[in-house]
């Protein structure tokens, strides 16, 4: 276990240091991480998945992201207190394996690889299943095939192709959730055409403003919680921008709080337009309020969107993955083979290591969808919240280091230290517990903790093995 900032691998450099930087090239701007940070969680979770919160809570549904992206916010801010004293492209890895030592950065890394690898796999499906629809000709693989090229192409190149990409995705989705909280609101006041001000009641008509009471919350908040992840990637990426340091903490700053806008907003306008008993099984609640107010293709509009989201979201896991992987060979905890760099620094063999799994997991998402490929997201889907609580824990380790040993580096505060570091632990075991109890949510967290269990396995014998060398 590492006592000090400047001890273990990946340490963090202090005053008068000479460690060498991050060898992965710059190239990252401002704007990239600012977009990055608020385009990462704003996909199809959001503009699909946000109909089953609805069916679970109502209009509470506005508390239950409220509580989901209060927990979020918190994650982020701790994140980026660490990243700020330390940009590096594994970053809660590395920060874990600092705090807590090697077994942790080498838990944390390969789950959260496995979950952007696996996840991947989703997101290029459902591209590919939209762009079928639109050109039937085309077989859905053959679009899978396109996509995957296309973004191990972008990844391949210099690193700004990867921002430029996320940037203008990023950009269209932000514009897409502006444009539909002003036309929810004028049509919340009757501005629009044929519409009557609906003020507040669609809030408390229908079962009224929680018509499953706190169990709806709570629910609501099981089926939304994980669409905020992603955030994460933006304190991957700022180890490839031109000031680390500086870039991490605006871009942190700015999208905790816009993405909560957004979110909670978005929300409000939803079930504030429309009851919330008119939203239909399986359509986007977004889709069903523009088509109430009179928007023209409503759905196709909503289709572009979700396809670009998704798009950006397999950009974005693509390179976080590539990432992540390039900083475990960094420390010895992967095949130091991956750690080769290109000409522009980019990790080539990392990013083609990351993209053969993604297309090992889209075949099998393409031909055993409810079997085996269920059982590897299921393995996933509550790696988020491992991953989070480990971020928590490594902050609640580190902050006093860098206090006493480089009070500078803290650019970036947590609130309330450490009181508030606590709770969102706290708050993060509830939701352990919560989908310990829920049947749906059950058979994931079990075979989530089976997967995690595994990787600490190993990393277990690694490390008994290192100590006896």
């Amino acid at each position: 276990m590492h006592d000090r900032l400047t001890s273990g691998p990946g340490a963090t450099p202090t005053a008068g240091s000479t460690e060498s930087a991050e060898p992965l090239a710059g190239g990252l701007k401002q704007r990239h991480l600012t977009m990055l940070g608020l385009g990462g969680v704003i996909g199809a979770g959001l503009f699909v998945g946000s109909g089953a919160g609805i069916a679970l809570a109502g209009p509470g549904i506005v508390v239950s992201y409220l509580i989901a992206g209060a927990l979020a916010m918190c994650v982020m801010r701790m994140l980026g207190e660490m990243s700020t004293a330390l940009p590096a492209s594994g970053s809660f890895s590395v920060h874990a394996e600092r705090a807590l030592g090697r077994w942790a950065g080498f838990s944390v890394g390969w789950l959260y690889w496995f979950l952007l690898v696996v996840v991947l796999a989703v997101e290029a499906t459902g591209a590919a299943q939209i762009a079928n629809g639109w050109l039937p000709s085309v077989p859905q693989w053959a679009w899978v095939l396109v996509f995957m090229i296309v973004f191990t192409g972008a990844n391949l190149a210099a690193v700004k192709n990867f921002g430029e990409f996320e940037f203008y995705f990023a950009a269209l989705k932000v514009f897409a959730i502006v444009a539909f909280l002003v036309l929810g609101l004028l049509a919340v006041f009757g501005v629009l055409p044929d519409t009557r001000p609906a003020g507040l009641a669609n809030l408390t008509g229908q079962g009224g403003f929680l018509p499953h009471g706190w169990q709806g919350v709570t629910s609501g908040v099981l089926a939304v919680i994980f669409a905020f992840g992603g955030l994460e990637v933006v304190t991957i990426a700022a180890a490839e921008s031109d000031d680390p340091v500086r870039s991490v903490a605006r871009a942190v700053r700015s999208a905790v709080y816009r993405i909560l806008f957004f979110y909670v907003g978005s929300m409000a306008v939803i079930v504030a337009v429309l009851p919330w008993t008119a939203q239909k099984a399986g359509l986007s609640p977004y889709v069903t309020v523009l088509d109430a107010i009179g928007i023209p293709s409503a759905g196709q509009i909503m289709n572009i969107v979700v396809f670009v989201a998704l798009l950006s979201a397999l950009n974005a896991n693509l390179y976080g993955s590539s990432r992540m992987v390039f900083s475990l060979a960094e420390r010895g905890e992967a095949p130091k083979a991956l750690l080769k760099v290109s000409g522009s620094g980019v990790p080539r063999r990392a990013v083609l290591a990351s993209v053969a799994f993604g297309f090992v997991s889209v075949l099998l998402n393409l031909k055993w969808p409810d079997s085996v490929f269920l059982y590897m997201l299921n393995a996933v889907g509550a790696v988020l919240l491992f991953v989070w609580a480990m971020i928590a824990v490594s902050q609640l380790r580190l902050r006093p280091r860098v206090e006493r040993e480089a009070p500078e580096r803290l650019v970036l505060r947590m609130w309330l230290f450490p009181g508030l570091t606590w709770v969102t632990l706290a708050a993060m075991a509830a939701v352990f517990v919560l989908m310990l109890l829920d049947d749906a949510a059950r058979p994931q967290l079990l075979w989530s903790l089976g997967a995690t269990a595994l990787v600490l396995a190993v990393a277990g014998v690694r490390e008994l093995r290192a100590r006896r060398v």
